[in-house]
């Protein structure tokens, strides 16, 4: 991929590795009879939904925003979850979503006049936490202790379930299917009959599905063995899994200053372009880069924002950086693209798709001025 006539800083998603997870997420529903849903929170280029939908029964929604972006851009299937809701909130869901999963029953009672006047039937679903860790980091741990997300097995006593129709639980963070297995064993153990008064089981997301080393055999024996034991529809929402692996950030070399080490500043930010670099942490790979001390030439690498802590990672190079050089951060389509800001007034990537049979680079998004000022007034 020449990136040299590219300007920088850009995202650009690459469409065969699109295709070559959604082949992966096919098997699973061929194998499983599963519906898949896109979690827009991770993934949400439109311009490459007519591919997703070829595949994927629709999209998870965590806001009235992308609720109406999954109903305009999408279509299939809209399912809605936020930790608390507004009227408002409400009032738009009700036009976009097909199910809306309620964090609480005060929640669902709250709102259950509302539905039940709606123009549509629209299914109504309870997040419930089954007290089970399994996300390797504490920030992303929907089940640690005092969590707000979702209703506890203590709460379900004296609450009746009429109008509920299914449940959903979420656990997972970048995880393998062993995970879930534990998981599962924790949810069936709390919430057995409830589970067996639903129509669906919403499995959450978290999936890393198309990762190289992803167990989908035990996957697919999880789903079915649940769907025989209880005789419900399954769910999954993945959005990190749809576009794990199929994009880059390339960003360009703007200097480097020396202070005890080479330090090279970017055109980018772990700030504002990267953020989970800086809230995980984690330290994104690069193209031909390595740790630092493998390869001749160290550079711990820098944004471009006025923040100290604006460092993206240590790395070595096979030759010195020079000015104007592109660098390539890998994996970088999901969770990065949706959660850029313009902190600083730094402008935000282009958006770009990648066709190797073309071998041609085209933008399909290009942001300004326009768009920082009037985020602000």
């Amino acid at each position: 991929m020449n990136l040299e006539s590219v300007k920088t800083p850009c995202f650009i998603v690459q469409k065969d590795a699109l295709r070559r997870n959604l082949d992966i997420l096919a098997e699973v529903k061929k194998r499983t009879g599963c519906r898949i849903l896109l979690a827009l929170k991770g993934f949400a280029m439109f311009r490459v939904f007519p591919m997703l939908r070829e595949v994927l029964d629709g999209t998870c929604a965590s806001s009235p925003h992308e609720a109406r972006l999954g109903f305009e851009e999408f279509g299939g299937e809209v399912h809605s979850f936020a930790a608390a809701l507004s009227t408002a909130d409400m009032d738009a869901l009700l036009q976009t979503s097909d199910h809306i999963t309620f964090n609480s029953f005060a929640q669902w009672q709250r709102f259950k006049p509302l539905l039940a006047a709606a123009p549509r039937h629209i299914e109504c679903g309870l997040r419930i936490n089954p007290g089970h860790s399994e996300a390797p980091v504490a920030l992303y741990d929907p089940c640690a202790p005092r969590s707000r997300l979702g209703i506890v097995r203590e709460a379900f006593d004296g609450e009746s379930l009429e109008g509920i129709t299914g449940l959903h639980f979420h656990t997972l963070c970048e995880q393998n299917a062993d995970a879930l297995e534990r998981t599962l064993a924790a949810v069936t153990r709390q919430f057995d009959p409830f589970i067996r008064q639903m129509k669906w089981m919403n499995f959450g997301g978290g999936h890393h599905i198309t990762r190289p080393d992803y167990n989908v055999d035990l996957l697919c024996r999880l789903i079915s063995a649940f769907k025989e034991e209880y005789g419900v529809e399954v769910y999954l929402e993945p959005g990190e899994a749809v576009a794990l692996n199929a994009g880059v950030l390339a960003s360009r070399v703007l200097d480097i200053v020396h202070n005890e080490i080479d330090i090279a500043i970017l055109d980018t930010s772990a700030a504002t372009h990267m953020p989970d670099v800086l809230e995980m942490p984690y330290r994104p790979e690069i193209e031909g880069a390595g740790k630092p001390g493998e390869l001749p030439c160290d550079y711990r690498l820098a944004g471009v924002s006025c923040l100290a802590g604006d460092i993206i990672g240590d790395y070595s190079f096979p030759r010195p950086l020079q000015i104007g050089d592109i660098l390539q951060f890998q994996d970088m389509a999901h969770y990065s693209m949706v959660k850029t800001t313009t902190f600083n007034g730094i402008q935000l990537p282009s958006i770009a798709l990648f066709d190797s049979g073309q071998n041609c680079v085209t933008i399909v998004k290009e942001f300004g001025y326009d768009d920082f000022k009037h985020r602000l007034s």
